[in-house]
């Protein structure tokens, strides 16, 4: 037996407490594990979702560095946090393209993209920043070791990710790194929303981490069997979890679609494949509208029941007091099929006055608009400008901009088929939005987006968060683009059809309106609140 004198041979990794005369700056071995997890997390999104199952390690590990200081920490997650998002959302430079094409010099059109792409990638990397500060701050009153860490950690990551995903901008949650393929990880998100999906990979990329550092403490031996059965507990503990995550996830999506005949709504969707460039022209719009008119009569003509058209299809403020007039009211009332429209309207629709906004507008065959949505996630810079009123008093008439009105949060789409939830563009993101409105009676989801000029990779990550928000609310969703990629996709995230991108291309599809409520829908995030009190009482009750 160890004598009570004898010095203590824990680590200060091990203990959790950090050597104050030890400050150091993370190493370059470190840096370069950092900045390859970021990348690898960065690639996982459509086409690799496995990689983020272990991308995280190398975050982790700076938790295990008890020489680092806060300052190195943060500096560490920044590195971590711009690889994985500034990899993630590289297709933002092709807003270079519309740049140019506006008449913009070469140079002012690179900074724009380059302060553009780097000022996302900065916002969504103060994620991991603020995780390690909040840890930081915990560690200064607790001892956070082993599970006790994870379990903590992870609560602190889903609660950050929470604040991002109410915020103006958001999109590369760590949930959708596992979307479109990895169907049967994402049906997690019936049960709490996406972040079901987040706890999982932030908590096994924990316990990969414990792992590892056990392993970097200690030197194994034949001699050190049970210490080695000890360290390799986090790893089985891991190893468990990421079975039991899917092994749930394989029975929600085993179970069977039952869906009424008497619930099918036969959809038409037009992918106009119209430049942004072109369509803002007056000759544009006039193209714009005969090329959705045609579209229009060609899916009624193949028996579709509605036809929706993509985000800002019509690039003009919609008339009230002229709309007998359109040619596309005109196709509705004749053909009797109704037409969701995607243009821009006014606040007050009824007298033509307000502000603009970017809506999708529900046309009936009764020459009336009797369904509105109107875009609540405005991008900034691109539909809004940030500060508006404080720099129109500085700069007066001089500043050449109006930004559009957002809509509210509380909206339904009401279309003759019953109530629908719908989003416009960016709003895929935001997945509070499609629950209220399914909560509220959304039947099914509409998607209207225009995606020019990104490339098909961005457009697989569009499509990538809409599959989950098919998945968390258990419905039917079809959603429809101007330059690709459109689809239906049905509950599970299946995609029944997708179309080629940038091509003009016409689509029916059966869908089925639904009214099940998943656990999501009915409470919303549950589990970052409750992750938060258990972690609380851990550290209260800590021996």
């Amino acid at each position: 037996m160890r004598s009570e004198s004898q010095p203590s041979t824990q680590t200060p990794s091990q203990t959790g407490q950090r050597n104050p005369t030890n400050d150091t700056l993370i190493s370059r071995q470190v840096a370069i594990g950092l900045i390859l997890g970021g990348v690898l997390m960065g690639i996982a999104p459509v086409n690799a979702w496995p990689l983020a199952w272990v991308a995280l390690v190398p975050l982790w590990r700076l938790l295990h560095k008890p020489q680092l200081s806060t300052r190195s920490l943060l500096i560490g997650a920044a590195l971590w946090g711009v690889a994985y998002h500034g990899t993630a959302l590289s297709w933002i430079m092709w807003w270079l393209k519309p740049l140019l094409a506006m008449g913009l010099p070469l140079i002012a059109s690179v900074l724009i993209a380059l302060f553009a792409w780097a000022f996302i990638t900065l916002w969504g990397a103060a994620i991991g920043m603020t995780w390690i500060g909040l840890i930081q701050i915990v560690r200064q009153r607790f001892e956070l070791t082993g599970g006790r860490r994870v379990w903590v950690g992870t609560a602190l990551w889903c609660a950050v990710e929470w604040v991002w995903s109410h915020g103006p901008l958001y999109w590369t949650s760590l949930s959708y790194t596992q979307s479109p393929h990895n169907l049967v990880g994402l049906q997690m998100g019936q049960l709490a929303g996406p972040i079901t999906v987040t706890a999982g990979i932030v908590a096994i990329n924990g316990l990969l981490a414990e792992w590892m550092g056990a392993q970097a403490d200690e030197t194994l031996s034949r001699k050190s069997i049970g210490k080695w059965r000890t360290q390799r507990k986090p790893l089985l503990w891991g190893v468990l979890l990421f079975l039991c995550f899917h092994l749930v996830g394989f029975g929600l999506y085993a179970r069977p679609l039952i869906d009424s005949p008497e619930q099918s709504l036969t959809v038409g969707l037009v992918q106009g494949n119209i430049p942004t460039s072109e369509k803002l022209s007056l000759a544009g719009i006039q193209d714009s509208r005969q090329i959705y008119l045609d579209g229009y009569e060609a899916l009624v003509a193949t028996g579709a029941e509605l036809v929706i058209t993509p985000e800002g299809s019509i690039a003009q403020v919609w008339n009230t007091f002229t709309q007998d007039q359109n040619i596309l009211m005109r196709a509705v009332v004749k053909n009797k099929v109704p037409l969701l429209l995607g243009t821009f309207a006014n606040v007050d629709i009824d007298s033509n006055q307000g502000p603009d906004t970017q809506s999708l507008l529900m046309l009936s065959p009764d020459e009336e608009v009797v369904g509105r949505y109107n875009k609540v996630k405005l991008v900034p810079l691109g539909e809004y400008l940030p500060f508006e009123k404080v720099l129109r008093a500085i700069m007066g008439p001089l500043l050449p901009w109006k930004s559009l009105a957002p809509g509210r949060f509380d909206q339904q789409l009401n279309t003759p088929f019953g109530p629908m939830a719908a989003g416009i563009c960016y709003e895929s993101a935001f997945t509070e939005l499609f629950r209220q409105q399914v909560a509220r009676g959304g039947l099914a989801i509409f998607t209207a987006s225009n995606n020019d000029p990104y490339p098909p990779r961005q457009m697989m990550q569009h499509h990538a968060q809409d599959v989950m928000r098919a998945v968390e609310t258990d419905r039917w969703e079809v959603r429809v683009t101007n330059t690709g990629i459109s689809g239906v996709v049905d509950p599970r995230g299946r995609s029944q059809w997708l179309s080629e991108p940038n091509e003009r291309v016409t689509h029916t599809s059966e869908i089925f309106r639904r009214q099940t409520q998943t656990p999501y829908v009915r409470w919303g995030d549950w589990l970052t609140p409750l992750l938060l009190i258990l972690s609380a009482v851990c550290l209260k009750f800590q021996t």
